[in-house]
Parts: structure tokens; sequence; C-alpha cells
């Protein structure tokens, strides 16, 4: 009867520790890769969270006794009043213009634009500087309101449409009515109250009108 010898496990070949390598390092790769998809996504909807919270913060002044805001994400920052240049022949709404770091920016009295008096300066009176968007691209503006009180967060359920009618300023520069317990708010469309070419072409008007004159 012939012995049967016993045989010897074979290596595993180059080539398959090579695949077998291969094989997890595609897998380690994928690892990161999904890994890297979650961290971007879970980054993306904090941004988004972030942006909404933005949205619905404003910041509050005053004209007179009446309560205005604007979103926190058009403001770029609130300013001593005064060192305004005044400019010739320009709408009476516009009282001059400041040198803002460099830049040349157009400040307008809210009152005046709004129809009304213009109203004494006081300890309180202070320039928002906003941004505002236009056919030519983004403007930094400055508005003169009596004072600046806070920013508030008004949840968009909060805000209802503007007025059709009764209102004390152009229904089109309002955006809403924010109800802060039971006080509405105005919240005012920067775009449209401070139009860079409603007020150039007003300004041509009034250009035009004196020198008619």
């Amino acid at each position: 009867m012939q012995a049967i010898g016993t045989q010897s496990a074979k290596k595993p070949s180059q080539a398959m520790v090579a695949n077998t390598t291969a094989a997890k390092t595609a897998a380690a790769n994928t690892m990161s890769a999904k890994t890297a998809a979650e961290n971007t996504t879970a980054a993306k909807t904090a941004a988004e969270e972030a942006l909404r919270e933005q949205e619905q913060q404003y910041l509050t002044f005053l004209l007179g006794e009446e309560m205005f805001a604007i979103g926190i994400l058009s403001i770029r920052e609130i300013i001593e009043y005064g060192y305004l240049t005044e400019v010739p022949m320009t709408p009476p709404f516009i009282r001059g213009v400041i040198n803002l770091r460099g830049a040349v920016v157009p400040v307008i009295d809210l009152a005046v634009r709004f129809g009304r008096q213009p109203r004494d300066n006081s300890k309180r009176t202070c320039i928002v500087i906003v941004e505002v968007e236009s056919a030519s691209g983004s403007q930094e503006m400055g508005v003169v309101v009596d004072a600046v009180n806070e920013v508030l967060e008004i949840h968009h359920s909060d805000i209802e449409p503007p007025p059709e009618f009764g209102a004390r300023i152009r229904s089109d520069f309002i955006r809403g009515m924010g109800n802060i317990n039971g006080r509405f708010v105005v919240i005012l469309d920067p775009n449209r109250v401070l139009s860079v070419d409603e007020i150039a072409v007003v300004g041509s008007i009034g250009q035009a009108e004196s020198k008619a004159a």
C-alpha cells in the first residue's frame, strides 16, 4: 500500500498579496471618502442653519417714536454721526457723503426719504452702513437714524405682509410687519428704500431743474 505523503501548505503568491493589499486600500479610501462626504454634509447643514438664524435677525432703530428694522445680513456697521461732506445739486434726502476707509459712501436721511421733515440730531443720532444690491453690483450706503435699539429675532411666522393702505411710507419700501409682543415693527426692504438707480434718477432730475431755473 502506497503511503500518502503530507503535502505542505502553499504560500500565497505575490500577486495574491498585492490584490489583497489593493482591496484593503480601496476599502479604506471608500470609508475615508464616505466620512469626508458626511463631514461636508454636516458642515453644510450647520452653515445653512446659521444662515437661517441670521435671516431671522433684524437691527431695530427709531425714527421719532416709530420703530423700523432691517435684516442683519444687510448691516455692515454702525458709526457715530458726523464728518459729512455736503454735495451740491443732490436730492434733499441725501445729507452728503462720508469717507469710510477710503470709500465714498452716500448718506441718506431716512425721515426725508419717507417724505417727512428732517429731524434734529441728538446724542443718539448715528449712521447705519447698509449694503444694497443694484444692477451694477453691491453698494454701501449710510442711513441716518435717531437711535439704534437692538438686534431682535423675528420668526417668519411673526411677519405679516405690508399693509395695502394706511402706511406712512411707500408700500414698496416695506418688506413686512414684524409682530413683537403685540407691537408691530416696520421691516424695510433696503434694496427699495436705498435703490441706487432710483436715487440716481432723482438726482439727475434735480440737476436738470436747477439748470432750468
